[in-house]
C-alpha cells in the first residue's frame, strides 16, 4: 500500500512538471497585462523543437536548450502581433495555437516523412529527472522576484497599473515584452519536459490540452506562482489516476468505460474555471493595450 502511494505520488510530480512550467510562463506574460492564451501553442513548439535537436545532437540538453527558443520564436511572434501591432490578444492567442498544431506536424513531415511523431529518443537523450527539480526551482525563483525584487515591482505594476509605471519613467510595453518573452521560454520547457520526459518523442497530439489546464491553475491560483504551482498538483493528480482507474469494476463487475477514464482531467479543468473563474480578480490592466495617450 505504501508502494503504491509513492508510485501514486511520484507520478502526480511527473504530470504536474510540464502544467508548472507552462503555468508559470502564463503568469509571466498574464501578471504584466498580457492575456495569454497560446500556452497550448508554446509547449507544442517547445516539445517539437526540443525532440528534433536532442534526436540530432544526441543531447537532452541542448534539447532542453532548443525547447526554450522554440518556446521564445512563438512568443515573439506573440509580442508582435499584440504588443506591436495591437491585435486582439484573445484572437492572437488562439491563433497562434492552430498555428503550431498545423505547423509541426508539416516540419515533421520535412524532416522524418512522418506527420504523427519524430523518432523516438534513447534514454541517453531524454531528460527525465531535471525537469521535476527545475519546475519547482522556477516558481521558488518567480516567488522570489515577484516579491523582493525592482523586477517584481515592474512586472505586476505593468499589469495592475500601468500609467503609474509609465510615470516612473519605466517604459509599460518593454516590460511587457520582457514578460511575453520569458514567459515563451520557461512555456518551452514545458514542451520539453514533454517530448523528452513524458515522452520519448514529439507526436502532433502531445500537449492534449495541456496549456489550457495551466491557465485553469493561473486562474485557480490568482494569478500567483506558489498556489498556480500547486494547483498543478491537482491536475497531475488527475492524470496519474488515469493509469490507475483502467481496469476498475463497477459492484456489477463491468469496467469503468475508459473514455470516462480519459476525460478526467479535463473534467476536473471545466469545473475549476466554473467554480473559480468568476471568483478570481485578474491584474486590472490584463488584456488592454497601453500607450502614452492614454488609448487603452
Amino acid at each position: 500500500m505504501l508502494s503504491a502511494g509513492w508510485q501514486l505520488a511520484a507520478a502526480t510530480l511527473r504530470g504536474a512538471a510540464p502544467l508548472v512550467y507552462g503555468t508559470l510562463g502564463g503568469w509571466c506574460a498574464e501578471r504584466a497585462g498580457v492575456v495569454n492564451l497560446a500556452l497550448e501553442g508554446l509547449l507544442l513548439s517547445g516539445a517539437f523543437a526540443a525532440a528534433v535537436v536532442a534526436h540530432t545532437t544526441h543531447s537532452a540538453w541542448l534539447g532542453a536548450l532548443a525547447g526554450g527558443l522554440g518556446g521564445l520564436a512563438l512568443a515573439a511572434v506573440y509580442g508582435l502581433l499584440v504588443l506591436r501591432w495591437r491585435a486582439n490578444q484573445i484572437v492572437a492567442g488562439m491563433g497562434l495555437n492552430l498555428l503550431a498544431a498545423g505547423l509541426t506536424p508539416v516540419l515533421c513531415k520535412m524532416l522524418y516523412d512522418d506527420t504523427g511523431r519524430t523518432p523516438s529518443l534513447t534514454l541517453a537523450e531524454r531528460w527525465q529527472v531535471a525537469p521535476l527539480y527545475g519546475c519547482w526551482l522556477l516558481v521558488a525563483v518567480a516567488w522570489f522576484v515577484a516579491r523582493y525584487t525592482r523586477w517584481g515591482l515592474w512586472h505586476g505594476f505593468a499589469g495592475e497599473q500601468p500609467a503609474a509605471l509609465d510615470a516612473a519613467g519605466v517604459g509599460v510595453n518593454r516590460v511587457r515584452w520582457v514578460a511575453v518573452l520569458t514567459g515563451g521560454v520557461v512555456a518551452g520547457w514545458g514542451g520539453a519536459a514533454l517530448s523528452l520526459g513524458a515522452s520519448s518523442c514529439f507526436s502532433r497530439d502531445l500537449a492534449a490540452g495541456r496549456g489550457y489546464m495551466a491557465l485553469a491553475a493561473l486562474i485557480f491560483g490568482r494569478w500567483r506562482p506558489v498556489p498556480a504551482a500547486l494547483a498543478c498538483l491537482l491536475f497531475g493528480f488527475c492524470e496519474a489516476a488515469q493509469d490507475r482507474l483502467q481496469g476498475v469494476r463497477f459492484g456489477s463487475g463491468e469496467p469503468v468505460p475508459v473514455q470516462f477514464i480519459q476525460i478526467l482531467p479535463y473534467v476536473v479543468t471545466i469545473l475549476v474555471l466554473a467554480g473559480w473563474a468568476g471568483a478570481a480578480r485578474p491584474p486590472r490592466a490584463l488584456g488592454t493595450v497601453f500607450s502614452r495617450e492614454g488609448n487603452h
